[in-house]
């Protein structure tokens, strides 16, 4: 695992040890981001299941601003944090040992606005369309906010949901990647 491009491309990162995680492979993560990006001009991210980081990195890695990274499992924030030291650009990444849902309500306690948006739960614990709706009601993002959901291809995210119009989807073998754009009043 590396990041594909940008400030920190080339820069090796590692795994989460054990099964409970599974890393977006570079071949995904470089389409992925080609087709929200590629670079960004500032903006915040939120990766809400991290694993380890990588997707947040690259996306710093491309030109956004700041990046929340939360996972509830210890390896997980372990992982992340190791990674993130690999950027030598710490203050641009805060890491939160969280719950999903507890996560949301402290980002928006503390008003965070966000332009981009990773969920990639464990396949069997999906609840992004929940997720998404929990972002709205919270007020936690911008308009025109990028969703990217990644999920096995038997999640089958619908096309039409409340607040948001699917963008683009794409096959990977047994990965799906949903991208979404957040359209406040339309």
């Amino acid at each position: 695992m590396r990041v594909v491009s940008g400030d920190f491309g080339g820069r090796r990162l590692k795994a989460v040890p054990g099964v409970k995680t599974r890393p977006t492979t570079d071949k995904v993560k470089e389409s992925m981001f080609n087709m929200i990006g590629p670079y960004f001009e500032g903006g915040t991210a939120l990766d809400l299941f991290a694993g380890s980081g990588g997707l947040s990195i690259e996306a710093v890695s491309r030109g956004i601003a700041k990046a929340y990274l939360v996972d509830k499992q210890r390896q997980a924030i372990q992982t992340i944090t190791q990674n993130v030291a690999v950027t030598r650009a710490e203050a641009q990444f805060e890491i939160m040992r969280q719950d999903a849902q507890r996560a949301l309500k402290i980002l928006a306690e503390e008003q965070v606005k966000l332009d981009l948006v990773f969920l990639d739960p464990p396949y069997k614990l999906q609840k992004i369309t929940q997720n998404m709706a929990t972002m709205v009601t919270l007020k936690l993002l911008r308009p025109g906010a990028i969703i990217v959901c990644e999920t096995d291809q038997f999640a089958k995210l619908p096309e039409e949901l409340p607040d948001f119009k699917l963008w683009k989807r794409q096959d990977y073998g047994i990965t799906e990647v949903s991208i979404y754009r957040f359209e406040v009043g339309e």
